[in-house]
C-alpha cells in the first residue's frame, strides 16, 4: 500500500537489446511497486541504441501499465542514458536497477529510505557485505573483488561495491553531481561515487540478495579497458567540488588507525609497481651496462614514478605546488634506496666473482623491500609533510571509573 502525499522515486531501469527480459521483469518489477512498496513510483524504460524489438516492446507496456514510461536514446550508453533521465527527472530520489532484476526488489525500501529521511545522499546495493547473499560465478567474483581494492588503492575510494546495478541519488544532489560525470557507458557508476565521496557525500550502503544472470552479455574485458582508462582519467582529473562540497558535503569522520592503515596499503601497493618497474628496467638495462650502472638508471627512473605515485594515490597531494620540492626530497630517498642496494650488490659480487642474473635480482630486491620501511617513514614525516593531509589524532577511549563518571 503506497502513503499518498510522499514524494516521488523515478526508477530507471536502463536496457539495450532487451527484448526477451524486459516484458516480464517490468511487469514484476510494477507489481512489486504497486503492492509492496510504501512511496509513489515510476518506471522508466531508458532504451539506449536497441537494434531489436526492445523499444517498441517498451511503448506497450507504457501503454499497458500505468506507472511505466519509455524514453529512446539513439546512442548506447548506460551513463548515457541514466545522466539523461535522471536530469529530466521531476522526482525527489532517483534511482535504477539493471532489467535482469539480479537484485532481490525488498532491498528497494532500505535504499531508498535514508535518502528520504536526509540521511544520506547516495544510496548503493553492495553484494560484498558479509550479510550479502550472493550467487556469483568464481570468475565474475573475482573480477569485482580485484576492480574494487583497485579502486581503495588508486582512488581511496570507501565504498564497497562499485558496479552493483542498484543505486539510487536525492535529486538535488544529482542536479549539482550529474555534470561533473564524464563517462557514459558502465564506469558512469564508478565516477559518479567517488566525485560524491570526494565532495563530502555520504554514501550508504544496503547489502543485497544477488543471483548472477547467466545470459549476460558485459563485454568483461572492454569494460575493464575502460574502467582503467576511467580511473587513469580520474587520477589526472581536476574536478571543481567546491560547490557540491559546500553545499551538501559532510565531514568524514576517520579513525586515525584505520585512515595510517589504508596509507601504508596505498603505499605498498604503490611499491609493488615499482619493484616490478625495477626489475624490469634493470633487466633491460644490464644487457648494455654493469650491474652497478644499471642500478642505478634504473632506480633513478622508478624513484621519479614512484614519488609522483605517492604523492597523488598514497598522502593526497594534489595540484603544481610543491611538486619540485616533494621530487627533491623524494631524491634524497632515492639515495637511501640506492645506497642498500648498491651496498647489496657490492657484497654480492665480493662473496661470487660472476653470480647469476636470477640471483642478482633476488639480493636487489630483498634490499628494496629493507629500503620500503625507510621509505615510508620519511615519505610520512618528511617527505610530504608540509602539503599532505594529516592523519586524525587518536584519543583513547574515555575509561569510566568505579563510581561511572569519567
Amino acid at each position: 500500500m503506497q502513503i499518498p502525499g510522499h514524494p516521488r522515486v523515478e526508477i530507471v531501469v536502463p536496457v539495450k537489446n532487451e527484448e526477451n527480459d524486459l516484458g516480464p521483469n517490468i511487469r514484476r518489477l510494477r507489481e512489486f511497486l504497486d503492492t509492496a512498496f510504501p512511496f509513489p513510483a515510476e518506471v522508466c524504460i531508458a532504451d539506449n541504441g536497441s537494434t531489436d524489438a526492445t523499444y517498441e516492446i517498451g511503448v506497450l507496456l507504457a501503454s499497458e501499465l500505468p506507472g511505466v514510461r519509455v524514453v529512446r536514446l539513439e546512442q548506447s550508453g548506460r551513463g548515457r542514458a541514466l545522466k539523461q533521465v535522471w536530469s529530466e527527472s521531476t522526482a525527489e530520489v532517483l534511482a535504477y536497477m539493471d532489467v535482469d532484476l539480479s537484485t532481490n526488489l525488498n532491498a528497494l525500501l532500505p535504499l531508498v529510505a535514508p535518502l528520504f529521511a536526509g540521511h544520506s545522499d547516495v544510496a548503493i546495493g553492495t553484494r560484498l557485505a558479509k550479510s550479502s547473499r550472493v550467487v556469483r560465478r568464481p570468475k565474475r567474483e573475482f573480477i569485482s573483488r580485484s576492480y574494487n581494492l583497485l579502486l581503495r588503492a588508486t582512488l581511496n575510494a570507501h565504498f564497497s561495491d562499485a558496479q552493483c546495478g542498484f543505486k539510487a541519488i536525492r535529486a538535488d544532489v544529482a542536479r549539482e553531481l550529474l555534470p561533473l560525470v564524464e563517462d557514459t557507458s558502465w564506469f558512469f557508476d564508478t565516477e559518479l561515487l567517488v566525485l560524491a565521496e570526494q565532495a563530502g557525500l555520504r554514501i550508504h550502503e544496503v547489502p543485497v540478495d544477488w543471483v548472477d544472470d547467466l545470459d549476460s552479455r558485459v563485454a568483461i574485458a572492454k569494460t575493464v579497458g575502460e574502467d582503467l582508462r576511467g580511473i587513469a582519467r580520474l587520477l589526472r582529473s581536476r574536478v571543481d567540488l567546491e560547490p557540491v562540497r559546500q553545499q551538501f558535503g559532510r565531514p568524514r569522520i576517520l579513525d586515525p588507525r584505520t585512515a595510517l592503515a589504508a596509507r601504508v596499503l596505498r603505499f605498498c601497493m604503490v611499491g609493488v609497481l615499482s619493484t616490478a618497474a625495477y626489475a624490469l628496467l634493470y633487466l633491460v638495462l644490464r644487457q648494455w651496462v654493469p650491474a652497478q650502472v644499471a642500478n642505478v638508471l634504473a632506480l633513478l627512473i622508478t624513484a621519479v614514478g614512484n614519488t609522483a605515485l605517492n604523492r597523488r594515490i598514497t598522502f593526497g597531494v594534489r595540484g603544481v605546488d610543491g611538486r619540485w620540492r616533494h621530487q627533491l626530497r623524494g631524491l634524497v630517498t632515492f639515495g637511501i634506496g640506492w645506497s642498500l642496494t648498491a651496498a647489496s650488490l657490492w657484497l654480492l659480487h665480493t662473496a661470487v666473482a660472476a653470480p647469476h642474473q636470477a640471483v642478482e635480482i633476488t639480493v636487489l630486491t630483498i634490499a628494496n623491500l629493507a629500503a620500503t620501511v625507510v621509505r615510508f617513514s620519511l615519505f610520512q614525516t618528511w617527505v610530504f609533510d608540509d602539503d599532505a593531509p594529516t592523519l586524525p589524532a587518536f584519543e583513547p577511549p574515555a575509561v569510566l571509573d568505579q563510581t561511572g563518571s569519567n
